[in-house]
């Protein structure tokens, strides 16, 4: 098939079964017969209108054009549908991507598939894009299919280990911690699974109240990638749940391969919640293992690890309890010897004997005390009579005693001498006892 010059949306001829012409030429003009009349197309898809459309044959056939340009390619997938009819010379695969929602139509010769493919094996095809023209169907006409090794499943697998844990998503430092206790249990599991028993009644039967939100999904095959990372979503969007349990028994490495996912891997390294990864057996170690918080060796293993063992947990109360009476009572023991002690020393026996030694220092204290002060005091006595005897002799009252008088003026001043009063002066004499009134009279000696 060919198309004019001006490239694949240009306008050219059809025949009447949608197909371009014996030749592949286009018509002159920009025409192309229809029902047996010539009317002019417009020359290029932008140039088309409502009233100058192009017909359903000629943009099949210019898509048809188009696609068939593009070279073989080799294309890597899942196969989710493999169809053989007895008898057919052609097998319809459907052909999925690994990582995201999307499929692909396969056409391959019979002869080309061997008979070990099935639906679930991972391959790659080698194949030439092509459209068919009369339902507008895409589809790979392939001519060679090959299942991936197991080499070659690994060679991804450790090209994909080295690329996550260059980005720190299987660093240590980003995992969390199981908690001891969960109030729930979330369990992704397959369908009626041996792995689902393995984690639900062993544990169970180490703590018989735990509870589980269980999740049951694909664990093999094309559907486990999303339904897993559908369920792990949901879980870890429940406060309740503390821990989640990814479970699956051993199987191949092809088997294993969606714990390998990087879309899961992904999806695990994004959970709030601490994921623990129980994916085969011992010797399986799919990426899951390393993005997890904790890996279990196995399903029975991880029933281990989110949760205690009651009868462990009930002896370990016993034996503490246990322990921590021995120690308080050798630790009353103690303290009953020591208070023993205390009681079997002289100064507790007969506790007046601390007071004695202060005592008789107190009472020779308060001797001395009374002594001093005594001796004090008749000093004082005696200083204070010596001083009284004293007061006595200088006093004018004793002068008066011994028949003195002091005479006063009526102003009140003392006379001194003759010359201070005149004759007929009223004057007051004070005795030892009471006063005189006295009145001058001249000395008639004088």
């Amino acid at each position: 098939m060919t198309t004019a010059p001006g490239g694949p949306w240009e306008a050219v001829p059809t025949g009447a079964d949608g197909a371009p012409p014996a030749g592949g030429g286009s018509a002159a003009g920009g025409e192309a017969p229809a029902g047996g009349q010539t009317a002019a197309l417009p020359p290029t898809a932008a140039e088309t209108t409502v009233d100058a459309p192009w017909p359903v044959r000629l943009l099949s056939a210019k898509i048809s054009d188009y696609i068939a340009r593009m070279s073989a390619l080799w294309v890597e997938g899942q196969l989710v549908e493999v169809g053989r009819r007895p008898g057919a010379r052609t097998a319809f695969l459907t052909l999925r991507d690994t990582d995201a929602e999307m499929s692909l139509r396969i056409s391959i010769p019979a002869r080309s598939l061997a008979p070990e493919i099935e639906a679930g094996a991972h391959v790659v095809v080698h194949a030439k894009p092509s459209f068919w023209t009369k339902n507008g169907s895409f589809n790979l006409w392939a001519d060679q299919l090959r299942a991936v090794g197991t080499g070659g499943l690994l060679a991804r697998i450790e090209a994909l280990r080295a690329l996550l844990a260059a980005e720190g998503l299987f660093a240590p430092a980003r995992k969390s911690p199981l908690p001891f206790l969960p109030r729930t249990v979330g369990l992704v599991c397959g369908r009626n699974a041996k792995a689902k028993d393995d984690v639900l009644n062993n544990a169970r039967a180490r703590w018989p109240a735990v509870r589980f939100e269980v999740r049951e999904v694909a664990v093999q095959g094309v559907d486990t990638v999303p339904q897993v990372t559908a369920a792990l979503a949901e879980l870890d969007g429940m406060p309740e749940v503390d821990v989640i349990v990814v479970a699956r028994g051993g199987g191949s490495v092809e088997d294993l391969f969606p714990f390998s996912n990087e879309a899961l891997i992904r999806a695990v390294a994004g959970c709030r919640t601490p994921v623990v990864s129980a994916i085969g057996h011992e010797g399986d170690s799919p990426l899951l293992d390393l993005v997890a918080d904790v890996r279990a060796s196995t399903p029975t293993d991880a029933a281990r690890l989110v949760v205690p063992d009651l009868a462990l947990e009930l002896a370990g109360i016993a034996d503490a309890r246990s322990r921590m009476g021995t120690a308080l009572a050798a630790r009353i023991d103690r303290a009953g010897a020591d208070l023993a002690a205390l009681r079997g020393r002289p100064v507790l026996a007969r506790p007046v004997t601390m007071l004695e030694v202060p005592l008789r220092e107190v009472r020779t204290l308060r001797e001395s005390a009374r002594a001093a002060m005594t001796s004090r005091i008749g000093a004082a006595e005696a200083d204070l009579a010596r001083g009284h005897g004293a007061l006595l002799a200088l006093s004018p009252a004793a002068t008066l005693a011994r028949g003195y008088a002091v005479l006063r003026q009526q102003d009140g001043t003392v006379v001194r001498s003759a010359g201070q009063v005149a004759a007929g002066e009223r004057l007051e004499a004070i005795l030892a006892e009471g006063t005189l009134g006295l009145t001058a009279t001249p000395d008639p000696e004088v």
